[in-house]
């Protein structure tokens, strides 16, 4: 019998606190990996990089996963989020791939993060019998008219979304009563202010009862890609979670979680959506030696002197300079100006 951690939060919290352990320009081994099972996603949001097709955007092959999950685990790796900037429910081996990675290579924690869109009850059903210990659901929209207006896909998606929230509770519940197995359920919302915080959070209150624990979501810049779109002003870096936001330098994910695109690359950044931030080839590369590769080692060093100056990071950071705004909540004029027309 298995059991997933009682709040996501704290497993969070681990990973974005930057300890003296890991203040290296070559750290230990990450604790926590993200795999990009495809680079594909089916929505177009606009405050999301993917959209704009900075990179190419295909699934991983079957062979590098198998190879790279089990040369992970073998350094040490023992989360493994089968997900990085694609929706992975558009893979046809989403819970193949999650019982190779428990089964066959004894990840103790393996977990996902989905838009939900694709997530039917016998998706999720096959992935938590496969071993998934975590699902989360992006939940960023207040109703169906801003849904399809945020995302490009038509707005009865939304409710869609919503009743597969509700089939996941149960599709958990039925695998817990027969293996004992239990994954935890749970979702996440970008932190909006004024009216747009208000509708979010009546929202929210519809999926409550069926997820474990909810959380807020400061709205990030994609590493600057995405600064300012619709009026929005975003943090910088990646900080984290509101109610233990990280400073913005150095910034925790180089440190501290890796990231692997779909074509086999080792990523510095958890926003990498045109490959700027590539740190090795690991089809031909150790993930070990990519991980303490001297590109690697010069951009960490930058980032513990808090100087990311000339750096890839730099973008990222340059563009918020008001340190009271990164802890604040993300006005939004774009939905604050159409917020009565979308509902």
């Amino acid at each position: 019998m298995t059991h997933a951690p009682a709040r996501i939060t704290e497993r969070i919290d681990r990973i974005t606190l930057l300890t003296d352990e890991y203040k290296s320009p070559a750290p230990p081994v990450p604790k926590s990996v993200k795999i990009e099972l495809t680079a594909r996603c089916d929505f177009q949001c606009f405050f999301c990089a993917s959209h704009m097709r900075l990179r190419d955007k295909s699934d991983m092959s079957w062979p590098f996963f198998t190879r790279i999950v089990r040369e992970m685990r073998e350094a040490g790796v023992e989360e493994l989020g089968v997900f990085y900037l694609g929706e992975s429910f558009l893979v046809p081996w989403l819970a193949e791939a999650i019982r190779f990675a428990k089964r066959e290579c004894g990840y103790p924690y393996v977990f996902l993060t989905t838009n939900g869109r694709m997530a039917t009850r016998e998706r999720v059903r096959e992935c938590i019998a496969a071993g998934l210990d975590s699902l989360k659901f992006s939940f960023n929209f207040a109703d169906a008219a801003q849904f399809s207006e945020v995302t490009g896909v038509k707005g009865r998606d939304y409710a869609r979304i919503v009743e597969h929230v509700r089939a996941a509770r149960a599709a958990r519940d039925e695998v817990e009563r027969q293996t004992g197995h239990r994954c935890g359920l749970y979702a996440s919302s970008i932190l909006y202010d004024g009216e747009q915080q208000e509708r979010m959070k009546r929202a929210v209150d519809e999926i409550l009862p069926h997820v474990d624990e909810h959380y807020w979501l400061p709205l990030y810049g994609q590493a600057g890609l995405t600064s300012g779109a619709k009026g929005t002003r975003p943090t910088a870096g990646n900080q984290g979670r509101v109610g233990a936001l990280r400073k913005p330098l150095p910034c925790w994910s180089l440190f501290t979680e890796g990231h692997i695109t779909y074509d086999g690359r080792l990523s510095a950044c958890c926003f990498d959506h045109d490959g700027r931030f590539d740190m090795g080839d690991l089809n031909a590369t150790p993930f070990v030696e990519a991980w303490h590769s001297a590109r690697f080692r010069a951009l960490r060093a930058a980032n513990l002197a808090e100087n990311v100056a000339g750096t890839v990071c730099e973008k990222c950071i340059a563009y918020e300079d008001d340190a009271k705004a990164q802890t604040s909540p993300v006005p939004v004029t774009f939905y604050r100006a159409r917020g009565a027309a979308a509902g």
